[in-house]
């Protein structure tokens, strides 16, 4: 009897582009999981908590990378969508809430509890908010916006990993008693952000003009005196602020417009006055 060759099966290119992206996802999750870990005991020291904010940044890097590399390979799905969205909640939710309550909102034990646990709420709804808006009836995902509706999650989470690494630069003076009202406050305000109908760009559509090359020198020069002014470690907190007052000044002037026209249009339906 003759023996059939078993033909080897060809590897399918797409399927296995398909796995990378979300690879780099997993990557994400593995440095929320980490940085949890890290400051999970009772008594962290201000090193793990800084080791953990670390993790947390390089969290932020794989988050950048995934939905880049899926645009990349073509390989964006609705899985992708909901697996990044799932990530986005240990690493950008869970992980930065405890770090910051582990780091100052501890002094005040039932405030900081509801506090911490408010920005991880907070996140949670902007997620699944996000994917509603982001996703058709068939659940697949639609062409990226320019903007989006409520403050980003690794934005938000960002100011607050990026205060705890210019802590851990300038010897822990910002987590100083004297500052724990104002970090209690920031972090309650990164939360509402994230949960308002403040739109912030997405940066998917910037177009080679004489605006885009103003806001980049700006960003350029303004990141250099920060950095000459202060420590390196505060040049991320700088952006990511004024991220976040781009978004604030834009939606001010929109609601301002908006105010105007609808102040016009009452004017325009009022009857002529009669003389005498």
């Amino acid at each position: 009897m003759r023996l059939r060759r078993h033909r080897r099966p060809r590897l399918d290119l797409r399927k296995t582009l398909f796995v990378l992206p979300n690879l780099i996802t997993l990557a994400s999750v593995f440095c929320g999981f980490n940085a949890i870990r890290l400051v999970a005991r009772d008594d962290p020291t201000e090193n793990d908590v800084y080791r953990a904010a670390v993790l947390l940044i390089f969290a932020m890097l794989f988050d950048l990378m995934d939905g880049r590399v899926a645009r990349m390979t073509r390989t964006q799905s609705a899985f992708g969508l909901q697996l990044d969205s799932l990530a986005d909640v240990i690493s950008f939710g869970v992980a930065p809430s405890l770090l910051v309550y582990k780091w100052v909102l501890h002094r005040e034990p039932i405030p900081g509890i509801l506090t911490a646990f408010l920005f991880v709420a907070c996140a949670a709804i902007r997620l699944a908010r996000f994917n509603v808006l982001t996703t058709s009836p068939s659940g697949a995902p639609h062409k990226p916006s320019r903007y989006m509706i409520g403050l980003p999650t690794p934005p938000a989470s960002g100011i607050l990993i990026s205060l705890i690494v210019a802590n851990h630069a300038v010897d822990g003076a910002l987590g100083a008693e004297q500052y724990t009202l104002l970090l209690f406050g920031v972090t309650i305000a990164l939360s509402l952000l994230m949960v308002s109908n403040v739109r912030f760009r997405s940066f998917k559509d910037l177009k080679l003009n004489t605006a885009t090359v103003l806001l980049v020198l700006f960003v350029i020069g303004s990141s250099a005196f920060v950095w000459q002014r202060f420590k390196p470690q505060f040049v991320l907190v700088w952006l990511l602020s004024f991220y976040v007052l781009i978004g604030l000044v834009e939606s001010a002037r929109a609601l301002a417009a908006r105010l105007r026209a609808g102040s016009s249009a009452r004017r325009d339906s009022l009857p002529p006055a009669h003389p005498g």
